[in-house]
Parts: structure tokens; sequence; C-alpha cells
């Protein structure tokens, strides 16, 4: 076979400093292919330590080239002439602008291609480009996604809060789609039933040495998950009533509105094309993580101020609909009123919320103002127990008396007794017979 460059091809004698610009200049055009082990003239000299020159490849991608390229680049080996050559092929970008790391976003560190050589891109196209990416449809619903998917949940939220979704056009209304008419990572986020975990996972201490529990809410629409998360929280959310003054004081082990929104902000602003959120529960403290860093655009200054720079938007109005989120950006000011900027740990990878426990109360729920409890162990009180069995039967609709008193370490007459409380104050109603029926938790 014979090679010569073009517009879309260019050939490389061996890996060089040059490589990640012609790459970047690919993604920022049309897509292209590099061939290493091929002269300019089309000699075929192939390539010696080929596993060495592909991880050489690889770690140009990852760490020279930004926003994260790897997805949209794949390379491997061919043989001409029986001799070995890589072969890199690179796709268009999703994202509109891409650039060397070490120029960043100027005309040194964005070229483009242009017949069989890269230019630098001007200035006023950089900048055009830039802005593209705050107003440009997001990521996730460039990103195709294969699976029958169904959305009653989704439309039995609208339909609770006064929308009413037509069946033909309610997936293209809020951006469920592709541009090629299949669905997208949004409606999986969105859909009754998913592959996409959230876990929440509770250590025995303030490491992560020992699991104590491993919960997933996922699985099911996004918009769920996040009531599921809530209540988890709030089931651990530990009350230190003083009856001794009128009117009673209560004090919480945490600040359940901070951490709340903490969980709101991870769902709504993750980057969903890296990995879930995750919520860590330690015993002095709640984690919640999310993965992307600050969206582009967004200072630190920007960010502790409230300025809101969503990076799904689609997603945000979805959960603004809802009334679980808003652009007034007074989630982040509330939780740094609460705890300090201390509380969040913010790097380019990921935004990581730190809610500490209320050490008062950590004292008491440990026993410490029990007494007589030789293994500090503490004895539920009653509306905690209630909480957890609303918590189940959210989880588990379908469980029963006796599978909940060995969930919950509870006699089963005492289990009945609660259950029948819940039921005549009607925050759960059995729908479908004993047998095969399932519990519905009333909002």
């Amino acid at each position: 076979m014979r090679y010569f460059e073009t517009e879309r091809i260019e050939l490389k004698e061996k890996v060089s400093d040059t490589l990640a610009k012609e790459i970047t200049a690919f993604l920022n055009t049309d897509g292209g292919t590099v061939y290493v082990g091929i002269r300019d003239d089309g000699t075929v000299v192939g390539v010696d330590k080929v596993d060495s020159v592909c991880k050489k490849i690889s770690d140009t991608i990852t760490d020279t080239i930004e926003p994260d390229a790897s997805e949209f680049v794949k390379t491997c080996v061919e043989f001409e002439e029986d001799k070995p050559i890589l072969k890199i092929e690179v796709q268009k970008g999703f994202a509109p602008l891409y650039c060397i790391k070490k120029y960043g976003f100027s005309p040194a560190g964005c070229p483009i291609r242009i017949a069989t050589t890269c230019k630098a891109m001007s200035a006023e196209e950089i900048k055009t480009r830039y802005e593209r990416n705050f107003t440009e449809t997001d990521l996730m619903l460039k990103t195709a996604v294969s699976g029958k998917f169904t959305f009653n949940t989704l439309k039995a939220y609208y339909a609770e809060h006064g929308y009413h979704l037509e069946e033909a056009s309610f997936a293209d209304n809020l951006k469920l789609r592709t541009s090629d008419g299949g669905y997208n990572k949004l409606a999986e986020l969105l859909a009754d039933n998913n592959m996409l975990p959230l876990i929440v996972v509770k250590f025995r201490g303030t490491d992560k040495s020992s699991i104590s529990e491993r919960n997933n809410y996922g699985n099911c629409s996004l918009l769920f998950a996040c009531e599921k998360i809530k209540n988890r929280l709030a089931a651990e959310n530990v009350c230190k009533s003083d009856t001794t003054v009128r009117p009673r004081k209560d004090e919480y082990l945490f600040d359940l509105d901070c951490a709340g929104e903490a969980v709101i902000n991870a769902l709504v602003h993750n980057d969903w094309n890296i990995t879930e959120p995750l919520v860590s529960i330690f015993s002095d403290r709640i984690e919640i993580i999310s993965h992307g860093g600050l969206p582009r655009g967004q200072t630190l200054e920007m960010f502790f101020r409230g300025i809101s720079k969503p990076r799904n938007n689609a997603l945000m109005r979805i959960f603004s609909d809802m009334n679980q989120a808003e652009h007034t950006g007074h989630g982040i000011p509330m939780i740094v009123k609460k705890y300090g900027r201390q509380a969040f740990e913010i790097t380019d990878r990921y935004v990581n919320v730190t809610i500490p426990f209320d050490g008062n109360v950590l004292n008491t729920a440990s026993g410490g103002n029990l007494g007589g409890n030789e293994t500090g162990a503490r004895k539920e009180s009653k509306n905690e127990i209630l909480d957890k069995i609303l918590l189940c039967c959210i989880e588990t609709p379908r469980t029963t008396a006796e599978e909940l008193s060995k969930k919950l370490n509870t006699p089963k007459r005492t289990v009945e007794r609660y259950i029948a409380e819940l039921k005549r104050d009607g925050k759960i109603i059995r729908t479908g017979s004993n047998v095969k029926g399932q519990w519905k938790v009333v909002k």
C-alpha cells in the first residue's frame, strides 16, 4: 500500500513532541489518522519496541490534551512490508475546543488541520469555540446509549407537579434523544430501569478500612434515586432533645438541608461520562463526591459565591421543574455558611463535600450520656425505627414484616405494631393483596 499525507492522514517516522499537536488538530477539525513508522515520503520503516511506544502515545493523549480525549483516540498495530506500524485513529471530538495543556486555550495550544499541516487557530476563532462550551448542547445529550427504556417514574413526577407530558413528544421536549433519534445518556439517567448504580457506603470508623453497610440506590430514575439517598441520610440524622427548656431544644447530628443540597449538586453537576457520584458515611462525617471538577468557565470564587454554571443544563432543568434544584445558586453559600470553605475539596477531577457531625450529638448517639451500657451501643428510639421502616418500604416496596424484623433486628410483633401505626397515620398504604401487594410511602 502506498501512503501519502492528506487533510485526514499524517505520517510520522517516530513519536515526537509534535504528536499532541497533530492529534489535537484532528480533534478540533474532522478527525483523521496518524501513522507512526512511515516517513513523510511514504517509506515504511516500522516501529521498534511497540509496547513502549504505545504507552508513550497513551500518555500523550491523557496527560497533554484537554479536555479528556481518550475515548476519541484509538491505537492499533498493523503490518506493512512485514514491519509493525502504529495506526492512531482520531475522531472529531464532542467538545467545541481541545487544546495542548501546557499552552492552554491560546493560538499556540489550539491547532486545526488545514490540508497536510497543523495551523494555529486565531484568537477570535478560539473565543467563539470556547464560548460554545457553555451554550452548546450537553455532552450527555450527544452520548448515545443502547437499551429499551421506559419513563413511568419521570412521567409520574411531572404529573405530581402539574405538568402533562404528551406521549408522542415528551422524549424530544425533554431532550432524551440524540440527533439520530436514539436515546442518550440523559434518558438512561431518568429511565425506570438502568445499569447506573448510586452507592451509599457506611464505614465503621473514620477511614475506609472496614465497611458496615453498602446500599445501591441506583438502577432507577435519578429523581427517585435522589429521594432515596436523601431519605437514607435523614435516617442517619440522630436528634438530641433537651426537654428541660420550653420550647424544647432539638440538636441534630448534621444539617440535613446542607447534606441534601450536596447530594443534589453531586447528581446534577456530575460528569456522568466518567462515573457515578458516591456517598460515604463515616463515624464522624459524611462525604459526597462527584466527578469532573468544576464546569469549564467556573472559577473557585464564582463557585463559592453561588454563581451557577451547570455542566448538565438539560438535567438541571428537569430537577428545577421538580423543585429539587434551583438556578439561584444558594446551595453552596448555605454549606459554606454552616461548615466553611474547608468543607469542599476541589480538584480538576472531582469535588468532595464533607459534612461533619456535631460533637455533642455524636457523643450522645454513641452512648456517652446513656450510662450503664458496657458495649457503648445505643438502643434505637421508636422514631428511628419508624424512619427505617419507611426507608425500607421505599427501597423494597414488597418487603414483609418478617423481613423487616430481621433487617432491623426488631421483634416481628413490634414491627407489625409500628406498621399499623404508620398506616393509621396515613404515611404508608398497602396496594394489592397481602401476599403480592406492595407498600407505597405517601409524600
